[in-house]
């Protein structure tokens, strides 16, 4: 069975240690998601965007990896794809016409916490794959890290 650690550090931040499985879980995209939103508190913004977009970095494990959007839909931070930094994706839609981008930007405007359905695909597979996207927003951004089914 797959475990989730978490270690605080004296900084406050969260360490987490991820099992070998193939794909993450739910308790793993919180985790993660969390450990985004502490080091953008307490670190230089435009380093930890840096961070999160890097390939292999500190911020992505295996199909988990984070997404930082600004609350009218541009991408801040990318995990697994750079080349949407800086667009503006509030109007993109899955294979089923769904705006998730959009969707995510109003449901963020009434929740601090939330979870989020659609379909994507998964940089692992290379498939569209159902998704489920776990956000937290801080300040005019929303912080999001998902897994797939």
């Amino acid at each position: 069975m797959k475990k989730l650690m978490l270690v605080f550090a004296a900084a406050g931040l969260v360490q987490v240690c991820f099992a070998d499985e193939p794909r993450a879980t739910k308790a793993e995209a919180e985790a993660m998601v969390k450990k985004g939103v502490a080091t953008l508190k307490s670190s230089d913004k435009e380093k930890v965007y840096s961070d999160i977009s890097a390939k292999n970095g500190p911020f992505t494990v295996r199909d988990l990896y984070l997404v930082v959007y600004r609350m009218d839909g541009t991408v801040l931070a990318h995990g697994a794809n750079t080349k949407m930094i800086g667009k503006n994706l509030i109007d993109l839609k899955d294979i089923d016409g769904k705006a998730f981008v959009k969707e995510r930007v109003d449901l963020a405007a009434k929740n601090a916490t939330f979870w989020q359905k659609y379909k994507f695909v998964n940089p692992e597979s290379k498939k569209i794959e159902p998704k489920q996207m776990y956000c937290e927003r801080l300040e005019d951004t929303i912080v999001c890290g998902g897994i797939y089914e």
